[in-house]
């Protein structure tokens, strides 16, 4: 059997991307692949649990990928995460954003920021096992169900 690569490896491998040290990036850069990363991985799960309309799978999507479920999200995951996951939440949670969510309060919007600059950062470092970890764990710690 072929053994699986990276979906990361193998984008950097195909589009010649360069080595960055991603520690120099900016909280809302990694927030900007996180937030992408976190919706792939709901929309995933999703779609995994049967075919339907796209507008019910919009439906059963939109529960989970919102900045109040996300910042509920991140903090019943707090005590879960390591002291670097913590730090870069916390450069995440703190960095000075020029838009606000519709439909979230700013502490919301800026926790769920905070989040998705975590799952950036994991997923930049090819941890995807830890990112989907702490989603199952965060829908799980909520009580939820996709």
């Amino acid at each position: 059997m072929k053994e699986s690569v990276s979906l990361l490896r193998q984008l950097k491998k195909e589009f010649a991307c360069q080595k960055v040290d991603i520690r120099g990036y900016s909280p809302l850069t990694l927030a900007y692949i996180g937030d992408c990363v976190y919706d792939m991985v709901i929309r995933t799960v999703v779609v995994g649990r049967g075919n339907t309309s796209a507008a019910n799978l919009h439906k059963r999507t939109v529960r989970f990928v919102n900045a109040k479920t996300q910042a509920e999200m991140i903090e019943a995951l707090q005590e879960l995460l390591t002291e670097e996951e913590a730090a870069v939440y916390r450069r995440g949670r703190n960095a000075k954003s020029a838009t606000t969510a519709k439909n979230a309060s700013v502490a919301d919007y800026r926790k769920a920021t905070g989040m998705e600059a975590l799952l950036g950062y994991l997923y930049l470092q090819d941890k995807m096992d830890r990112v989907i970890e702490l989603i199952r764990l965060g829908i799980h710690k909520l009580g939820l169900s996709i």
